[in-house]
This record gives C-alpha cells, sequence and structure tokens, in this order.
C-alpha cells in the first residue's frame, strides 16, 4: 500500500523546534515572575533558606519537565508552581522523616542563617509565635496571608476544601492572637 500525502504531513506528538522555542521562553518567563512566591512558600514550609533554595530549584526541575502538560485553564501558573512545591516539599519532608529513622537521630534542626524565616521586620515574639503552629497551619498562613492566595486557589494547592481552608485559618490566626496576647501579659 502506497502512503499518499507528504511526511510534514503527517501529524505528530512532538513539537516542532518554533513551539519548542517558544514553551522554553514561555516558560521561562513564568519561573522568573513566580520564583520568589515558591520560594517564599517553601521557606515558610521548611523554615530554613538553604532547603528552601534546594527545594524551589527542584520544583522548577520538576514544573519544566511537566511544562507541556500545564493547563493554564484548570488553574493558573503560580496555583500550579505552588501545587508543584508543595508536593517537591512533602516529598522531601517524607524522605527526611525516613532518613532520620533510619539513624536513629531526632535532634532538632538549627537555622544557621541571619535570613528571617517568617519575613521582615517581625518582632522575636511574632517569630516565636509563628514557629509555633504546626506545620499546616504556618502552610495556609502563608498561602493566604503572606502570598495573598484566595481560598479557592489555596484549597487547590493544599488539595483540601474551601471551607476547610478557612477553619484551618481562623484557628492559626486565634492561636496567633493568644499567644501573643500570653506574650504581653507575661
Amino acid at each position: 500500500m502506497a502512503y499518499k500525502g507528504s511526511v510534514s504531513a503527517v501529524p505528530t506528538s512532538w513539537p516542532t523546534r518554533r513551539r519548542a522555542v517558544r514553551e522554553e521562553r514561555s516558560f521561562a518567563a513564568v519561573a522568573e515572575e513566580h520564583l520568589d512566591d515558591v520560594y517564599r512558600y517553601l521557606l515558610y514550609m521548611t523554615g530554613n533558606p538553604h532547603t528552601a533554595e534546594d527545594l524551589a530549584a527542584e520544583t522548577f526541575e520538576r514544573a519544566l519537565r511537566r511544562w507541556r502538560r500545564f493547563n493554564p485553564q484548570r488553574a493558573s501558573a503560580r496555583t500550579w508552581l505552588c501545587q508543584l512545591a508543595r508536593s517537591t516539599a512533602l516529598d522531601h519532608f517524607r524522605a527526611e522523616r525516613r532518613r532520620r529513622r533510619r539513624e536513629d537521630s531526632y535532634s532538632a534542626e538549627v537555622i544557621d542563617s541571619e535570613e528571617p524565616v517568617f519575613g521582615e521586620g517581625l518582632s522575636p515574639e511574632i517569630e516565636t509565635a509563628v514557629r509555633s503552629l504546626s506545620a499546616a497551619e504556618r502552610e495556609v498562613v502563608v498561602l493566604r496571608i503572606v502570598l495573598e492566595l484566595d481560598g479557592e486557589t489555596t484549597a487547590s494547592v493544599l488539595g483540601i476544601r474551601p471551607t476547610a481552608v478557612s477553619t484551618r485559618l481562623s484557628r492559626a490566626l486565634q492561636k496567633l492572637e493568644e499567644r501573643m496576647v500570653s506574650d504581653v501579659r507575661g
């Protein structure tokens, strides 16, 4: 059987060189636009600037590999990157937990950086109060207050319902308020 038509007319899933270059530029622009947001999110999750840098690099590496699958109609690039960052951080925490169990060491990490973890200009009391929140509470505070994501977007990043985001945020803010009031009284 003879093939009718030219080879260039054959549909293919491989991107043309021009399309690939356009996608790379597009990814580069998105990555540059949201690099700070991803880094800050990971810094709040980990509490360690060095770990946050490593995880941000890993997040953007994953994002580049998956860029062709990104669908802007399902979520914004910022939301998509935050979801990837969260997944990267959770993978890191799981691996870290396994490593610590293997080594049978449960020593607390000491941050050896002068860089503020929870924001510029926070008092030591607020910094301590934020550190006392659970990881889930810190995470929702970062997404909703620091990164100023709306409830729906935060819910999408965390994989929970918007009402759960509101509840978690409310409880976290209540705990912060209680800790700050007790510090003022004390």
